[in-house]
């Protein structure tokens, strides 16, 4: 019994801290009293989790930092929820599979103890994490994520620009490289958008919506609302 919420970005232009999607998160975490964070994604855990602390403290939740645990595997299985934060994708991944966390998040998760993620804290939740946006500064031991979700996530998802004079790829021709070798759909998450799973349902929230890649297929546009067809 899956209980997500994918969030593409924790801040959108104009809006604080986890802002736009704090409706989402006090609904998440109903009935929750402390969240275990998990910084990795950021080099400075300390000062990342104090802004975290802040945060979730202003929404009425307790929060807890993995990286100040003596035992990171224990605290993950007995947390009552996860916040998995943005930041570099390749160092997070690095950092929970030199904790051991891949499988005791990825268990915990299966089973029903709520998890939400930002930006790198969402790309983990697909097969793998080979659809991100940042660059690989860590080598980790393989690119295999937690598997939530059968689809790849490409959070901060830009559309192309017809006006633009750059000469480089844009992210849809990115995509379309990574389905040369890949078969997992990808699901271009647009920034102030997030996808809400509750175990075989799920939903597409935000404005902005998002951009659906599948191989051998034109993208498809997705707009809020029901998307339990990217679980099968």
């Amino acid at each position: 019994m899956r209980r997500l919420l994918l969030v593409s970005s924790s801040r959108v232009f104009g809006t604080g801290y986890l802002d736009h999607c704090e409706e989402e998160i006090r609904d998440l975490f109903q009935g929750v009293r402390r969240v275990l964070f998990v910084p990795y994604a950021q080099k400075d855990v300390d000062a990342y989790a104090r802004l975290a602390q802040e945060r979730f403290e202003s929404l009425g939740f307790g929060l807890d930092s993995v990286h100040q645990a003596a035992d990171p595997r224990a605290a993950a299985r007995s947390a009552e929820a996860i916040f998995t934060g943005g930041g570099n994708t390749f160092l997070l991944l690095t950092r929970l599979y030199e904790h051991g966390l891949v499988r005791v998040l990825a268990e915990g998760a299966r089973g029903g103890r709520p998890y939400l993620g930002t930006s790198a804290g969402t790309v983990i939740c697909g097969p793998t994490i080979k659809t991100t946006n940042d660059m690989p500064i860590i080598y980790p031991p393989t690119f295999e994520a937690l598997d939530l979700v059968p689809f790849n996530i490409n959070p901060h998802y830009l559309d192309p620009d017809p006006t633009s004079h750059h000469m480089g790829e844009t992210r849809e021709t990115r995509i379309r490289e990574f389905h040369e070798h890949n078969h997992p759909a990808v699901l271009g998450l647009r920034e102030g958008s997030m996808v809400r799973v509750d175990g075989d349902r799920a939903r597409l929230i935000g404005a902005p919506g998002a951009r659906l890649f599948q191989r051998g297929r034109p993208p498809e546009e997705r707009t809020a609302g029901d998307v339990s067809d990217l679980l099968s």
